[in-house]
């Protein structure tokens, strides 16, 4: 299948794509047990709570079993008492699932073959910053009628981020950071060809 390009017309402004990684079927099941996948695999899961056998004192009775006319207690740091160990303690655990890589492909595949039936996904030949000017890429955005969005370049740019940054609603990233949350969550996703190119060869 064949993209326009932003801003260029004939068949010099059109760039060939595979089949294959752009016109897959939506499976709205697959994409939201990606975007679960790698939403958990972020979670840290370094919560700990002690149980009463881990809270540090307690091993004495603290008063006798009859005659006070208090409540039976054989610790201090029972789960009642304030200092006292947690009933269900959460424990550190791993949130990350098993991912099948071919999934993953076809989870991306199936987001972006979306964004183009949607007209979300607009192909340049090149989106660089000269310098790290916000007015700069502002001015660039409005030409192609976008205000927010994702943008995604073959690598690095850190004109391109330090002029973003204060745009609110605009990230960048590079083809290799693309993943289906910043997908999905974009409003418009703004590619060069060489990120685009990048990226099917990733997919194949």
């Amino acid at each position: 299948m064949e993209l326009q390009l932003a801003g260029a017309s004939g068949s010099a402004g059109k760039v060939s794509v595979s089949d294959a990684a752009f016109s897959r079927d939506f499976n709205e099941s697959l994409i939201h047990q990606m975007v679960t996948a790698y939403l958990s695999a972020g979670r840290a899961g370094t919560h700990a709570q002690k149980t009463r056998s881990e809270v540090r004192g307690g091993g004495r009775k603290p008063f006798s079993q009859k005659g006070s006319g208090r409540a039976r207690a054989g610790t201090i740091r029972s789960p009642l008492w304030r200092g006292g160990g947690k009933i269900f303690a959460a424990v550190t655990q791993d949130y990350s699932q098993k991912v099948n890589k071919k999934m993953y492909r076809a989870a991306l595949s199936s987001i972006l073959s979306e964004l183009i039936r949607q007209d979300r996904l607009v192909v340049v030949n090149e989106f660089k910053a000269a310098t790290p000017k916000t007015k700069d890429v502002v001015a660039q955005l409005k030409k192609l009628s976008m205000t927010k969005g994702l943008i995604v370049t073959d690598a690095t740019d850190n004109n391109l981020q330090l002029a973003t940054r204060n745009i609110p609603h605009v990230d960048t990233c590079s083809a290799r950071q693309v993943n289906p949350v910043n997908l999905i969550g974009a409003d418009k996703v703004l590619m060069t060809v060489a990120a685009l190119k990048q990226i099917e060869e990733m997919l194949a």
